[in-house]
């Protein structure tokens, strides 16, 4: 008797709802959800372009992991556009947007909630490298055909090969499974084979060569000789992470598939973070408390407690009193990661780690549920963009200037940079320390970019050795470089002595300009230093730099603004303290916050509580409702410290003009 066939989707597929068009003009969001009007397609009308996760699930949804999701899908968008339950009960089975759709955090949640409110296709002007990799894995349809609408309207059935059109041939076959569950079924059973490599021997770049070193070709036989932009393939993880945040839904996945009593496979090599909700009974609002909230946002810190128990996986712990061991990126580069590995997380910043030369990556629920009994995660090569820095950066800017300045480039802008690797090459980097470093690799995914990486060298073997007392020609076996004649989809090179401090206006890491192109002086209500990006060592640095000269002309933070500082783990916070730096902060009048993601995912101090508050942050992303309903610029370390002195954002050369002249004497 022969096993079932896993089922596949029909050829053709008929939608049966109504198209939701989430325009840039919210009122005719409204019209549609509240009067029940259908628009017509106009190809002329403005479309609502970077829709984030944040917005399609703000983060207290995510609390959720089940159907519930459903009722909450949209409610975090710009201008309170949607309100719990319209789209579920408006009969919505396809939603139209503009550009960079899904941008943001990786979060799985965000298109589970569109297809648990009915949704089946979304289509938009472009998509989100992890937003639409997560919504193949659950079975929701994409595309970029806005053709299709007129179609669907009149009722036509659409082959399916309209949405596997240009995927390669992995992707193809999750979109015709319906998912990547039932895709691994068919895998595991032998109905479906990816195709074999085939790939000839070709100059590669250093993230193509470190997953042809990763590729899975058959049971214990990994790696193949070269790989290409396009090349579709599993490609074994030398570690996997997860965060409280996503360790609930992804356990719940791998149980369901696999039974109660499924094991994950090598879980030393698998890690887990309380690092994002820690300090959120800080800042939770009596109401959300009253609906149970805050009970279920520390039951998924207890669900993922459980299981790593259960599993024997190392979890990074945290309590409310102390806050959180680390933030996950900032551990892995500290304590995790090596040169040359592939590394997955279920976080977009995961790509931080591609600081010290490791392929480094972020991934959804289903892809870490999968990867859990695999052990491998699938991947296609990526094209990858390279800049070139040169020339020596001035005192008062940072990496945070740099790469805003990269982001607000058109060709980030346009979103060309999707799905693409960014590598950060050149001697205006040699003297950088790895933490300035890790400040671009960590923004990478603030382009769409699929990672951000820098080819490993005596800085990372100096680091390694000193942070975790590594060997260091164990260190350099690892390190791989790309090849002189690799290719590129683009290259820009990037002189760093024409940058001056930056700012991202509020609504996008996209919006840079320089703060002395500001129309007007911005005051604020709100300075933060922390998170992953902004609370490292060097960050510490640059914020005492600022406010141990403040202190001394005697200031401190002013009048009507608060200024919080938190540190990305316990051992940085210990740096702090050992460096005299928190005296110095305590006296400038900053309020010092233990480790946790914090404010930078509205879960800590330092978010904001009304749409007037303006804040100064050093954090990755100021997407609409990612810090609270407020306007969040983002700035370097310096400025954030500057400007919370002064009360406006400002440039902070008059706080270090004595450490630029103790640069050039020295």
């Amino acid at each position: 008797m022969t096993a079932e066939k896993i089922a596949k989707r029909p050829d053709r597929i008929k939608f049966e709802g109504r198209v939701l068009f989430l325009t840039e003009d919210t009122s005719l969001i409204r019209r549609q959800l509240e009067a029940g009007e259908n628009l017509e397609f106009d190809a002329e009308r403005p479309l609502m372009n970077n829709i984030s996760t944040d917005e399609i699930t703000p983060g207290w949804v995510c609390f959720y992991y089940d159907e519930t999701l459903g009722e909450y899908v949209y409610v975090g968008m710009r201008e309170q556009a949607v309100k719990k339950d319209e789209v579920k009960e408006g009969g919505f089975a396809v939603v139209v947007s503009g550009l960079s759709k899904g941008c943001g955090s990786s979060r799985e949640t965000a298109p589970f909630a569109e297809k648990a409110a009915g949704v089946e296709l979304v289509i938009a002007k472009t998509i989100e490298k992890i937003y639409g990799q997560n919504s193949q894995n659950i079975g929701l349809l994409t595309s970029t055909d806005f053709g299709l609408i007129e179609r669907i309207r009149r009722g036509e059935e659409i082959p399916l090969e309209e949405f596997t059109r240009g995927l390669d041939s992995i992707s193809k076959s999750i979109v015709e499974y319906g998912g990547l569950f039932n895709y691994n079924k068919a895998r595991l059973a032998g109905e479906v084979t990816p195709p074999p490599l085939e790939t000839k021997t070709r100059p590669m770049n250093i993230v193509e060569k470190i997953i042809a070193r990763h590729a899975f070709v058959r049971a214990g036989e990994v790696g193949v000789e070269a790989v290409k932009p396009g090349d579709a393939l599993f490609a074994v993880a030398d570690v996997r992470f997860s965060h409280e945040y996503v360790t609930p839904m992804a356990e719940s996945l791998f149980k369901h598939a696999l039974g109660r009593d499924a094991r994950v496979n090598g879980p030393e090599s698998v890690y887990a973070f309380r690092d994002h909700l820690t300090f959120l009974g800080r800042v939770m609002s009596d109401d959300k408390k009253k609906l149970g909230l805050l009970d279920r946002a520390n039951g998924l810190a207890v669900t993922q407690e459980s299981f790593t128990e259960e599993q024997g996986i190392r979890l990074y712990g945290g309590t409310e009193e102390r806050g959180s061991e680390a933030i996950c990126h900032n551990a892995v580069v500290e304590d995790i990661a090596l040169p040359g590995q592939l590394v997955i997380g279920t976080d977009s910043h995961t790509c931080m780690a591609g600081v010290l030369g490791c392929f480094a990556f972020g991934v959804g629920s289903t892809d870490m549920a999968n990867a859990w009994y695999t052990k491998d995660i699938r991947v296609k090569v990526p094209e990858t963009v390279r800049f070139v820095l040169t020339g020596e950066k001035r005192a008062d800017v940072s990496a945070k200037d740099v790469m805003l300045v990269i982001l607000a480039n058109a060709y980030m802008k346009e979103g060309k940079g999707i799905g693409q690797v960014l590598e950060f090459a050149g001697e205006g980097l040699s003297d950088w320390p790895i933490d300035e470093r890790a400040t671009l690799t960590n923004m990478a995914v603030e382009a769409g970019g699929f990672t951000g990486i820098i080819e490993p060298d005596e800085t990372v073997v100096e680091y390694l050795a000193g942070a975790r007392g590594l060997d260091p020609e164990e260190v350099r076996r690892g390190f791989l470089r790309s090849d002189p004649d690799a290719e590129y989809a683009a290259t820009f090179e990037i002189d760093l002595a024409e940058i001056r401090p930056m700012v991202a206006t509020p609504g996008d890491p996209r919006n840079g300009v320089r703060i002395e192109e500001l129309s007007e002086p911005v005051r604020i209500d709100a300075a933060y230093g922390g998170s992953c990006t902004g609370g490292k060592m060097a960050d510490m640095d640059m914020y005492a730099a600022v406010l141990k000269r403040a202190v001394e002309q005697g200031r401190s933070v002013a009048p009507g603004v608060r200024l919080y500082l938190q540190f990305g783990s316990q051992k940085i916070k210990q740096y702090a303290r050992e460096r005299g730096y928190i005296e110095i902060f305590e006296r400038a009048g900053a309020e010092l916050i233990d480790p946790s993601c914090g404010a930078c995912i509205n879960a800590g101090p330092g978010a904001s509580k009304t749409a007037e508050t303006v804040t100064i942050s050093a954090q990755n992303r100021n997407f609409p409702g990612r810090s609270g309903p407020g306007q969040v610029y983002l700035a370097s370390p310096f400025v954030v410290a500057a400007s919370a002195i002064a009360g406006f954002i400002v440039e902070p050369d008059e706080f270090l003009k004595e450490r630029e002249e103790e640069l050039v004497g020295a």
